[in-house]
């Protein structure tokens, strides 16, 4: 019997209409076909939930479609779990669409996680290296076309909104691999509304009490922090247009993981974190981002450290924006970030903004286009020689997580993953360098190995003249190493060793023999 169609999440005659706002009448039609597709391959199918498995496609299509991608993504969203789970096959799709619908479709079906196996019969060990396996085929989908990632980023945080149904041992281990994999991976490329829902759901499944009593104290203060930010929006919107400055002012609110890493950093309570709410200053050039800027401070006094200007110094994803904290005369504390429409599109979209650029006649950001280059490029040299756990391990820490920028002593920037040890600088700058580390100056001052390096630090590395690594480098626990760039090196020596011990002992052997 064939499963009660339900309403899908939103109005299909709606979508539609809202796709006609970017997409061609081809496009859109292709988005119509491939539903009708979907819906029938599907209508025999539910969730966990009991809710029909076409809501899941049309869910996945329309968080795409949100992030403005082209139609053939689109096409891919309400087709990724066709070929997998019906009798439809991958040369239909082909046949229907298109090659560059059916690689798509191809590549987030490669995707399916460790996570999705519903048989409980494959044991600890052969679910964890199927994982890392298909979290290998991921990360050589980024070389090959990035979009296949976003499906599955959009795949991902519709399936952890909708853990519920799943036994908790399940939820916890989907929300720790979301934590772990896919929200560093959603920051990397930059989508910023899709890295924090992701984070708040994984938070809410693995520290369910924390997220609730986190959740009930920012409920306690909305009404507080609604009426403050009225009163400070309409007094810094009167100071713009005295200023004759052009702009649209809005409030966000920080989500509950951020608060939660921020209270657990500073060792504080809700009370003392200044930027739970940030007022969003957009403007229409960098200058005046500089002008609106030099309002502010004029209004409220600045708090000292408390201002970064990403304009001038993009973060690694390509954010872009001025950050400032100020105090009114009541002694109130909040944030201000100012940035132009396109910074703005930028910081919420990321990467996906790359195609809305393109599919505008635009060049794109020449920026972006060349950190999607960097990517595609140290995943690619990871790919050769590595075990799949050992190049999971080395896109992990080399390629998703954040970037910590570091200058040599000649005042060469460095660009390391965030974590990174002065033996990881080493090993950066020269192999031999690394062999023969034995201690570090951080602007001048001794610092021990295992100390992490922070944005700025002036690094100098003290080596001996002769010797090699030590063995506890590699230990995890005593945290001396970051990257797979120094792990495989260090490896390397002592293999390297070990060889020419053998030759040694074998010559030996030969020598007393012979005589």
């Amino acid at each position: 019997m064939l499963a009660t169609y339900k309403k899908p999440p939103l109005e299909l005659d709606d979508w539609f209409e809202k796709l006609s706002s970017y997409l061609s009448a081809a496009d859109i039609n292709d988005v119509k076909r491939a539903y009708q597709l979907a819906a029938t391959a599907h209508a025999p199918q539910t969730r966990a939930s009991g809710e029909p498995y076409i809501n899941h496609s049309i869910t996945v299509a329309q968080m795409l479609s949100d992030l403005k991608l082209d139609g053939e993504v689109i096409v891919a969203g309400l087709l990724h779990d066709v070929p997998e789970d019906t009798d439809i096959s991958l040369k239909e799709i082909e046949q229907e669409f298109g090659p560059v619908v059916s690689k798509l479709v191809d590549g987030v079906t490669k995707l399916k996680q460790a996570a999705d196996f519903k048989d409980d019969s494959f044991s600890k060990s052969r679910k964890e290296a199927a994982q890392t396996e298909n979290l290998r085929k991921m990360f050589l989908a980024i070389g090959d076309d990035v979009r296949v990632v976003l499906i599955k980023l959009a795949d991902r945080l519709h399936n952890i909104r909708t853990l519920g149904s799943l036994p908790t041992y399940k939820r916890k281990r989907i929300a720790s691999e979301t934590m772990e994999i896919f929200v560093p991976l959603a920051n990397r490329l930059g989508i910023y509304s899709i890295k924090s829902e992701l984070e708040d759901h994984s938070f809410k499944h693995l520290y369910p009490d924390t997220y609730r009593d986190i959740a009930r104290k920012r409920d306690q203060h909305r009404h507080r922090l609604e009426t403050f930010a009225t009163r400070i929006a309409d007094e810094l919107e009167a100071a713009l247009d005295e200023a004759h400055i052009e702009a649209k002012l809005t409030w966000r609110t920080k989500h509950l993981y951020s608060i939660y890493i921020k209270m657990k950093r500073k060792e504080v309570d809700i009370d003392q974190i200044h930027d739970v709410t940030a007022l969003r200053v957009i403007v229409k050039s960098v200058r005046e981002c500089y002008a609106a800027l030099g309002v502010v401070h004029t209004k409220w006094r600045p708090i000292p450290r408390e201002f970064d200007d990403y304009i001038a110094a993009p973060k690694d994803n390509g954010y872009q924006s001025l950050h400032t904290a100020v105090i009114d005369r009541e002694g109130h504390q909040f944030e201000i970030q100012i940035r132009t429409e396109e910074m703005h599109h930028q910081a919420e979209l990321g990467i996906a903004a790359h195609w809305r650029y393109k599919e505008a006649g635009q060049a794109g950001n020449l920026a972006l286009n060349q950190k999607i280059a960097a990517m595609r490029q140290a995943i690619m040299l990871q790919a050769d020689g590595n075990t799949a756990r050992e190049f999971v391990d080395a896109i992990k820490s080399d390629v998703i997580e954040e970037k910590v920028y570091i200058f040599t002593p000649k005042g060469e920037i460095l660009e390391l993953p965030l974590g990174s040890t002065p033996i990881d600088f080493a090993y950066y700058v020269h192999t031999e360098v690394g062999n023969k580390c034995r201690g570090a100056k951080i602007n001048g001052a001794l610092v021990s190995l295992d100390y992490q390096l922070k944005n700025g630090d002036k690094v100098e590395i003290i080596t001996a003249k002769k010797g090699g690594p030590s063995r506890d480098w590699l230990n995890d626990n005593l945290g001396f190493i970051k990257t797979s760039r120094a792990r495989k090196k260090i490896k390397h020596w002592f293999k390297r060793q070990n060889y020419q011990e053998s030759v040694t002992q074998g010559r030996s052997i030969l020598d007393r023999e012979i005589n």
